[in-house]
This record gives C-alpha cells, structure tokens and sequence, in this order.
C-alpha cells in the first residue's frame, strides 16, 4: 500500500470512525483503525462489534493494499502532523506504515488487516430521511436513555415505523423522551426496533448540512445501517421488549404554565448550583395570576445545607390550580437545551404525579418526569 492524502482529511476521518474503538476490547486488533486503500479513495473502519463506523476520503493510491494500525498512536500522531500532504507506504513483511508529512518521518506497527473483522453495512438503503429531521429526533430522545445496564433494553432508543411515520422514544425509569417525524418514503413494513442510544448520539454528530440519511433495516441479522456521505454506521440492534410507554404519558392536567425556554433554562442553572448536594432536588412552585392583568408566576428553588440556597422567579402564563412539586433539576435542564422553540409548556396533574414539558404548539414532541420526594 501506497497512498497519499490530505492531512486535515486524514484528520477528520480518524476523528469520525475511532468513536466506535472500545477503550477495553476482547481482541487486540479492535484497538485498531482498519485503513483499505483501493481506486482513488481509502476506507477507514472501526468495531467494538456492537457498532461499527466507515468512512471514506479522496486519496492518491499509488498501490493499493491494507493494514490496521493503533487508533490513539495513529490519531494522536496525525492530530500533530502539519496541515499539508501525507504520504504513507505499507511494509507487508512487517505490518509497519512509514508515515511522512512535511519535516515529519515516522514508523508505526500495525496488525495484519486479515485478522480484522468483517464489517456487514447491508445492501442498499430501505427507507429515507432528512438529515436536520433525523439529528434533532435523536438529540430529543437519545439523552433520556439510560445509562447504567442494569436493564439494558433501557440504554436504547426505541424506534417504530408505519408507513411514513417514524417514532422514536426513550426513557430511564425516572423520565421519557417521545418524538415523531416523517420520512421521505414509506417504510417497506411496520416495525419496530431498539437502537442502542451510544449509536444514535454517533449519527447525530456526524450528520451535516441538509443531507438526507438512508437506513438499512433488520433482515436476517439484526443490525440497522445508517447511510451518510462518506459514512456508514451499523449497529446491532438490543433484544428485549421495551416497556409500553403510552401509557405514561399523562392525559389531563390541573396546572398549564407556559414560560420562555431560555429563561426557564437559565434559572434552572442557576439553582442547580446548590441543588447538586441534595441529589439534584430543584422546587417549583407555580402561582397563577393574582388578577385579570397580572401575570402568573413560577418560582424555581435550589438549597444546599452547606453552601445556601437560591430563589429564581419567571413571569408566566398559568392556566389552573397553584402547584409546589419537586424534580431532578439536571433532568430539566437536559431536556430544555433540545428544545429549540421560544416557549415551553409545564403541565402537572399534581405534584405526586409526573410532569410533562412539551414545545408550545408542538405536538410531536413530548417529554415526561417524574417528580421527586419534597
């Protein structure tokens, strides 16, 4: 192998496919970053075996040929490498890259790209979505999965299909994430899937601009692929049944308080600052409005034994009953920094039962807590 490539795309290749490299893998080669040259580009891959991440960059292949080389040793290597051509040649009698760039000459020892393993991305894309569409899903559900494996159907994202509607939802046992979108074409059949949360978060990154994403679903393995430009990511899918979450999802509510995202966002941070030495535990307290012309009000409340205590208001809009209920104010904050939309909507059935939080006038995202011990 001999092959020559732009070092900032180098850079940004490795960047990309060394988040699926296991920090403790079961086979020294998955420490390892497989580069493939051939035609006029070089494939770069890596595996935990649960997910896998390729990625292809324009190259100059003088000889074609493959090797795996170490994913930090490479990494870190090229990360320092001055921004200009890097030229790289394979010994196949010693499974060691000569690597030069600029004044810059180095040897690495790889590992015979063989005894790698093989990399299934499936055939063709069976259904399509818009980038931003699929990014913003993920971001608005993938963060509430879990992410102990105590149960680990938990640390995935649930994701159904019926016809052009995808659903994905996620929950941890303490809060639920639940966002629809459509897709640019009708899935073949109605299914449903659960994609490890991990992988989803790799997707949303690494989608850009207005890119449409293609999926490969489940046939007879049970792996999904995700198609971007340059990159495929496969994941093994989780076995199990993820709980009914619908039924969470509450239908009524006593207390309807509407506020400006960025200033409930705010507030909550401030009080997280010593909600922290009591487990998170943020107050709420909700007043409607004293008079026809007055607004309602929402007071936010962090206390720490040690360190003090701080107390937030906001004006807001309050439909109903006056509410004191406790949450996780870390949960709150995680939730209000997807929401891209000027105002949110609280709604409570009373302070033992969850709260929902919702975009004003939106009605395919939906998020549920659970409150807290006052």
């Amino acid at each position: 192998m001999i092959i020559s490539v732009l070092q900032e795309n180098l850079q940004k290749g490795l960047s990309t496919v060394s988040k699926a490299v296991d920090n403790r893998p079961s086979l020294p080669v998955l420490h390892n970053i497989l580069l493939e040259a051939e035609g006029s580009r070089l494939k770069l891959a890596a595996t935990n075996l649960q997910m896998s991440v390729t990625m292809w960059i324009g190259a100059k292949v003088d000889q074609p040929g493959a090797i795996t080389l170490p994913a930090k040793t490479f990494t870190d290597l090229v990360n320092n490498l001055s921004p200009e051509r890097v030229d790289l040649q394979l010994d196949a009698q010693t499974h060691s890259v000569a690597i030069h760039c600029g004044a810059t000459n180095s040897n690495i020892k790889g590992i015979d790209a063989q005894e790698f393993p093989p990399i299934t991305h499936g055939e063709g894309a069976d259904i399509r979505i818009e980038g931003k569409v699929l990014q913003e899903m993920i971001n608005q559900t993938a963060f509430a999965a879990a992410k102990e494996d105590n149960r680990p159907i938990l640390t995935g994202v649930f994701t159904e299909l019926e016809g052009e509607k995808i659903t994905m939802a996620a929950a941890d046992g303490y809060r639920l994430a639940v966002r629809n979108g459509t897709l640019s074409n009708a899935a073949p059949d109605a299914m449903s899937m659960v994609i490890p949360a991990k992988t989803l978060m790799e997707v949303a990154r690494i989608i850009e601009g207005d890119e449409e994403v293609g999926i490969t679903l489940p046939k007879d393995r049970d792996i999904v692929t995700f198609h971007l430009n340059n990159v495929d990511i496969t994941s093994q899918l989780l076995e199990g049944r993820f709980p009914d979450f619908t039924a969470i999802i509450p239908r009524n509510y006593v207390t309807a308080t509407t506020m400006y995202t960025q200033d409930l966002l705010k507030a909550c941070r401030r009080a997280q600052i010593f909600a922290r030495d009591s487990a998170n535990s943020g107050r709420l307290y909700v007043k409607p409005a004293s008079g026809p012309n007055e607004p309602g009000e929402v007071q936010i409340v962090g206390k720490s034994a040690e360190r003090g205590d701080l107390d937030g208001m906001l004006d807001a809009s309050v439909e109903g009953e006056a509410l004191d209920i406790s949450f996780n104010i870390e949960y709150l904050i995680e939730v209000l920094r997807v929401v891209n939309e000027e105002r949110v909507v609280f709604q409570s059935n009373g302070a033992e039962n969850p709260g929902v939080l919702r975009p004003e006038n939106r009605e395919d995202f939906v998020h549920v807590i659970m409150p807290m011990s006052k």
